[in-house]
């Protein structure tokens, strides 16, 4: 055999196999591929911004950035940077696969029944919303798990240190040693409404933020120039800008959640009653700690949220394009390519 056939039969065989990768990749559903781009999309961002998370929910609001972390290494290590983090991915793997999933169905869904209300952002603002609480429904223990974690940090002398006020106490709530724990302590004080304890301001919460991070997202890809549709530039950044203006105006529900989740820490240290519901929870912090209190922390979630979603957002876009997804319809947006 010479070298020319040698080559040709090279070829044919490289070509059959990646054939027959194409054909095991085309018999996958397009759910189960945007279950795997979203899980890898939120996993891919809670680990980037982990270091980040520690400094927002461990106290150190009135430190900066720098010194937080600094603070954090020195007390507990660098891996105390992460600590935590194992929680949160194995809560937001689920929960990204969930979200992405459901808006792509959704979106589908009122594209193929409600075709008067065209094909426009305004779909993804409501399929991203729908998304939002279907994803937190189903995840919600996991992250009421991994909210009570971030928060218990224990100093080198063995104090808890409430991840609200800041303040040193050698008896504020158990010691929980990982996600069980959490859940099984939820659980035995109030049952699966523990399990859901400020479930009510997430979903506030999490409706209006979803759909308009989706909605921001596509609009703003729609007007970005031609030569720049295929930069993940331009995605990482109409991601972060998504996110950010999201996040601005769901922070205070945000604020209630994270203190209704971690109750006990959170009246040991202020000696306040728990809240009865959203609304009072915004009320109550109003009245005893004023309306800056709502925003307490927002310059920190900024720093966390726009690579948290500008990674989010640009990984299940090229995710989509690995597992060749196929896109839903045809507009001024960024294809899939």
């Amino acid at each position: 055999m010479d070298s020319s056939q040698g080559s040709t039969l090279a070829g044919l065989v490289n070509n059959a196999s990646i054939q027959r990768d194409e054909s095991r990749l085309d018999r996958v559903p397009v759910y189960v591929k945007e279950l795997i781009a979203g899980g890898c999309a939120g996993a891919l961002a809670k680990t980037s911004v982990a270091p980040l998370e520690r400094t927002r929910t461990g106290g150190f609001h009135t430190l900066g950035v720098y010194q937080s972390m600094n603070k954090l290494t020195k007390n507990e290590g660098f891996l105390g940077l992460y600590k935590g983090n194992g929680a949160s991915v194995i809560r937001i793997v689920p929960y990204a696969a969930l979200h992405f999933m459901t808006y792509e169905r959704y979106k589908s869904w009122i594209l193929d029944n409600y075709p008067m209300l065209g094909t426009g952002p305004s779909i993804d603002l409501l399929a991203g919303s729908a998304a939002g609480g279907t994803s937190v429904l189903c995840t919600y223990p996991l992250d009421l798990a991994r909210t009570k974690l971030a928060y218990q940090v224990v100093d080198t002398k063995g104090c808890i240190k409430d991840g609200i006020k800041g303040v040193h106490s050698q008896a504020v709530g158990p010691v929980h040693n990982g996600i069980k724990g959490v859940l099984t302590s939820a659980y035995k004080e109030a049952g699966v409404r523990g399990l859901y304890r400020g479930v009510g301001p997430t979903l506030t919460g999490i409706l209006p933020y979803a759909g308009l991070k989706f909605y921001t997202y596509e609009k703003l890809k729609m007007h970005v120039p031609e030569e720049h549709q295929k930069s993940i530039l331009m995605r990482l950044s109409c991601g972060a800008l998504a996110g950010l203006f999201g996040q601005t105006l769901t922070y205070p529900l945000d604020v209630v959640k994270r203190q209704m989740q971690v109750g006990s820490l959170q009246n040991a240290a202020a000696g306040g009653a728990r809240y009865r519901n959203t609304f009072d929870g915004l009320r109550t912090i109003v009245r005893n700690q004023g309306w800056k209190q709502l925003f307490a922390g927002v310059s920190i979630n900024y720093i966390r949220i726009v690579p948290s979603a500008a990674i989010s957002f640009t990984t299940y876009d090229m995710m989509k394009v690995w597992l060749d997804v196929p896109p839903q319809q045809k507009s001024k947006s960024v294809s899939a390519g």
